[in-house]
Formats: structure tokens, C-alpha cells, sequence
């Protein structure tokens, strides 16, 4: 089995979510993560869910998703060239003596300090798995405190979208299109 990540455009809508989650528990499938929020688009948002499933099964959860009535389109991205990225907060121990070396620890990921206290600092990073893996590695010794991560946000690479309804980018444009093209045309582009 391998990671598959989902792209979901959904109707902004109470109890989308809910509706979203009873499908993933009603057939079985665990959600590895779950990310959710607003789009360029006003009344629809956007889910990108991460679920550990083999080919068949994927297929299947994407054909599951098409058939609830708020979701717009779902896109598997697993395999397309994407940006994937995942945001961690981590609240860390420390000292007078190791607060420096702490920081630098943080340096060398390229994450950000985002609070100093006698005790403890939060560190942002923002990246691949691995990378948040590999910091989050080095610094247990030290004493995570706490720790957040949002899940795993992607995005397709280049100008097409997954959007269900993209905007149009002028070099797709036909040559002496207008700008704004009927809806239905603008996805035939």
C-alpha cells in the first residue's frame, strides 16, 4: 500500500465535512490526514486527504467521493508533479546553556522561531514529511513539549488546475479569445 493524496473541491457548506468523514469510516478507509479550507472560488472549499490505500482502493474512494452531492471534483494528485507541503509547530524545552544550540538546530531546517520564553520555543517549519521528520528527530533529546501538524496541503505543478473551475491563464487563451469566456467553454480551453 502506498500513500494517495486527494484533491477535493467541496460546496462551503454545513455538515460537508461531516458527510465527507461518515464515507471514509463507513467503507473502512483510515484518513491519514485531512486538510481543509478555502478557496480562490467564494462558496467552495478546497480537502486535501491523505489516505494509505493500494491502487483498486484508491480508485474506489474517489469514485465514492463523486457520488456525495456537495463535492464538485476529486483529483488523485499521488502521482501527478506536485508541490506537497506540510506545516508543523513544535514547542521545545530548553535551557539558558542549549537555547542557542536549539536554534541553530532550527537554522540548519530552515524553520522559523515564533516565540522565546525562559523555557521553551516554538519552531515553525514548513516542508516535505521527511524534512519535519528529520527535525522533529533531532530534537526529542532536548524535550518536545508540544507539537501540531496541519496535514498535508498539495497543488499541481504548472498552470493547470484541479479547480473545478479554473481561471483562464492568457496563454491558454485561443488566439483572439475574449478574457472571459462562458464557463462551460472556459473548461473545454
Amino acid at each position: 500500500m502506498a500513500k494517495h493524496i486527494f484533491v477535493s473541491y467541496v460546496e462551503d457548506k454545513p455538515g460537508v465535512l461531516n458527510r465527507v468523514a461518515s464515507l471514509f469510516r463507513r467503507r473502512a478507509f483510515n484518513i491519514e490526514s485531512l486538510t481543509v479550507g478555502h478557496t480562490e472560488q467564494g462558496g467552495v472549499s478546497r480537502m486535501t486527504i491523505v489516505v494509505d490505500a493500494d491502487e483498486m482502493t484508491a480508485r474506489r474512494i474517489e469514485a465514492n467521493l463523486y457520488k456525495l452531492v456537495n463535492v464538485l471534483r476529486v483529483d488523485d494528485v499521488t502521482n501527478q508533479p506536485s508541490v506537497v507541503r506540510d506545516l508543523a509547530l513544535i514547542k521545545v524545552a530548553v535551557t539558558s546553556t542549549n537555547r542557542t544550540e536549539v536554534m541553530q538546530l532550527a537554522d540548519v531546517f530552515r524553520a522559523r522561531i515564533v516565540d522565546v520564553t525562559n523555557e521553551s520555543l516554538i519552531i515553525e517549519i514548513t516542508g516535505a514529511e521527511d524534512k519535519i521528520e528529520g527535525l522533529i528527530e533531532v530534537l526529542r533529546p532536548f524535550g518536545i513539549i508540544e507539537m501540531v501538524r496541519t496535514g498535508l496541503v498539495a497543488m499541481s505543478r504548472g498552470a493547470s488546475s484541479v479547480s473545478p473551475n479554473p481561471p483562464l491563464v492568457a496563454a491558454a487563451l485561443p488566439e483572439g479569445a475574449p478574457a472571459q469566456l462562458d464557463p462551460a467553454v472556459a473548461m473545454s480551453v
